[in-house]
């Protein structure tokens, strides 16, 4: 993917009203939503919907396909899959990673450093 295409990708996701769109279509997965079930889920208002659609339309993040008298949006799961396999196109150094065993246990679930007792004077 070319850096041109990422940085609009980028761009049009850096809004959160198109980043939580983006998110229902790709939690929807390749069938998609119409116009009317995205503003239901979002609470958004039809013109504020279709504004960010557009956006995101426009960066090739989703798809619109007509369906009768309605539009089917949903993720452009390719450019998505292009956008992370830029960003991580040379990941630690082309080395395996592995996020390390610290970063993925719950902070709740950490030991914390022990204090130290004080000596009771009898």
């Amino acid at each position: 993917m070319e850096t041109k295409n990422v940085i609009i990708a980028l761009g049009a996701l850096a809004q959160e009203t198109r980043l939580a769109i983006f998110r229902l279509l790709v939690e929807t997965g390749p069938a998609g939503l119409p116009v009317g079930a995205i503003a239901e889920k979002l609470g958004l208002a039809n013109a504020t919907l279709s504004f960010h659609l557009k956006e995101l339309t426009n960066a090739g993040l989703t798809l619109a396909t007509p369906n009768g008298r309605s539009i089917i949006y949903s993720a452009n799961f390719d450019t998505m899959n292009g956008v992370i396999g830029y960003l991580s196109e040379n990941c630690c150094a082309g080395s395996s990673c592995s996020p390390s065993i610290a970063a993925c246990v719950p902070v709740s679930a950490q030991k914390k450093p022990s204090s130290i007792s004080k000596r009771s004077k009898s």
